[in-house]
């Protein structure tokens, strides 16, 4: 596939996405921005959080690890049905009886200002971190594919800087006027083009390996690579419990206390549509990722026929791409992928820009409507700015893959304080001293890595995931140490 037809194909993409845009923005108020109005119908929601749950790293990674660790990752998804049932009968509830618009407010009124400030802080740093990783290892991609091959002002190849600064450009066009409300419409098509990816791919693989039909469900039955509970070694990053609990947390941080995701969910005109899009959303979610699996075993039966030396990350890719299997399967995996990534993107930008305009500058409590405008849209370019440094920071000031993908762990660190948070304001009674609540989730990270690391040396146990809920209950010990008189 030649890099002109890469690029004419990203930009009928774009330009679809931009038509989409213009349809949506008819109003460009915050409440349109915030909140779509409240408007939002529940199925569309529920389709569209698919594509923005399975990121560009997902939608690679997950079948590129099937050769290494089997199906063991279904252990995770099952757990998140718990967690996602914990969202929709516990945190939606409490969410719209208090009609927030970012959910960290929520700290403000049980805890008091520090916590509610540290609260959205780490969010934000959580988002930043983890959607400039997932735009990153794209456009590492379309760099390699098209831009280091196309001529730019006399010199071969187009700079990285460019290539970001055109992508948050283009998320920013479609995005500035009415935010959430266009995302709930740009990823239902996003996530349709994902599961296309995914359909076109099993298509096409299975032809290549001469499996026709009812023989695809048989093919994987009969493979040791399609094991999906591991009950020997408790030790081991793969345990069922390990992986399952840590699943079901995970989802309940991820999703219920992330306010990229929880923000589609308040679109919903109420409690009862939102508690729909969340049933409906888990059921397919489900069903995705293990065809996703069930797609990672096929690629890598086919890599091993035919010789091919790709593994992990790079096995989707290059079997769409270069391995001769048709057209047809490069374009939908391009589509797939760029789907993938910018559905994660544009609802992290808009994301962003809500936090930080509610719960850090506070606009909704101190301006006119026409005021928050002006400031909303003013964030809008800042954290859009934010994004192509970090990301460019990524490429040229880090440059070593492996410190990155360790960084992007230590994302998943600043979502244990506000597990802690939430869950000390949720189960206890407690009220804390306010203004030692940053410290506690400041120091909380640094302490459960240090344990983390010790668990390792000296006992050979990995907590992978559960990484998340030891941060969570030192930050619920932390509150305890500090806690004030009873409500």
């Amino acid at each position: 596939m030649q890099p002109l037809h890469i690029l004419l194909l990203i930009g009928g993409y774009f330009g679809v996405l931009l038509l989409i845009s213009f349809l949506t923005n008819k109003g460009g108020s915050n409440s349109d921005f915030f909140k779509a109005g409240k408007q939002s119908p529940w199925y569309l929601v529920a389709f569209g959080m698919i594509g923005a749950s399975l990121s560009g790293v997902t939608f690679i990674s997950v079948p590129g690890n099937v050769e290494a660790d089997s199906f063991s990752y279904f252990q995770v998804v099952l757990g998140y049905t718990v967690g996602y049932a914990v969202i929709g009968l516990v945190l939606l509830p409490l969410y719209y009886r208090l009609n927030l618009t970012s959910i960290y407010t929520y700290l403000e009124g049980r805890f008091g200002v520090a916590s509610y400030k540290t609260g959205a802080s780490f969010f934000l740093l959580s988002r930043i971190v983890g959607a400039s990783f997932r735009l990153y290892l794209v456009a590492i991609v379309l760099q390699d594919l098209v831009f280091d091959k196309m001529p730019f002002f006399g010199q071969q190849g187009v700079p990285f800087w460019v290539t970001v600064t055109i992508t948050i450009l283009l998320i920013w066009l479609y995005t500035f006027k009415s935010g959430i409300k266009t995302i709930v419409w740009t990823d239902t098509l996003q996530t349709l083009f994902m599961l296309l990816a995914l359909g076109v791919g099993i298509y096409y693989v299975s032809e290549g390996l001469g499996i026709a039909g009812g023989n695809i469900i048989n093919t994987l039955a009969e493979s040791d690579m399609s094991q999906i509970f591991f009950f020997e070694d408790y030790k081991s990053g793969q345990y069922f419990f390990k992986q399952f609990i840590s699943g079901a947390f995970i989802a309940i941080v991820m999703t219920g206390l992330d306010q990229d995701m929880m923000q589609k969910n308040l679109t919903c005109r109420n409690l009862k549509d939102a508690q729909k899009n969340m049933f409906w959303f888990t059921v397919v979610l489900t069903i995705v990722n293990i065809i996703f699996l069930g797609l990672g075993l096929l690629l890598t039966l086919y890599a091993q026929q035919n010789g091919i030396d790709a593994v992990k990350d790079k096995l989707f890719s290059t079997i769409a791409v270069d391995s001769g299997l048709g057209m047809g399967l490069a374009i939908f995996f391009l589509l797939g992928l760029i789907a993938a990534a910018y559905s994660s993107a544009d609802s992290a930008l808009t994301s962003l820009t809500t936090s930080f305009s509610i719960d850090i500058l506070g606009i909704e409590k101190k301006k006119s409507p026409a005021e928050q405008i002006k400031i909303r849209k003013r964030v809008h370019i800042v954290m859009s700015l934010v994004l192509i440094f970090v990301i460019i920071f990524f490429n040229y000031v880090i440059g070593d893959a492996s410190v990155i993908v360790k960084l992007f762990v230590f994302a998943g660190y600043t979502y244990g304080p506000l597990l802690g948070l939430y869950a000390f304001g949720l189960f206890s009674k407690w009220s804390v001293k306010d203004r030692w609540v940053p410290l506690i989730a400041i120091a909380t990270p640094f302490v459960g890595y240090a344990i983390s690391y010790a668990s390792l040396e000296w006992f050979n146990f990995e907590f992978g995931f559960f990484i998340l809920i030891l941060n969570g209950l030192l930050t619920f010990l932390g509150l305890v140490l500090v806690r004030a008189k009873e409500h």
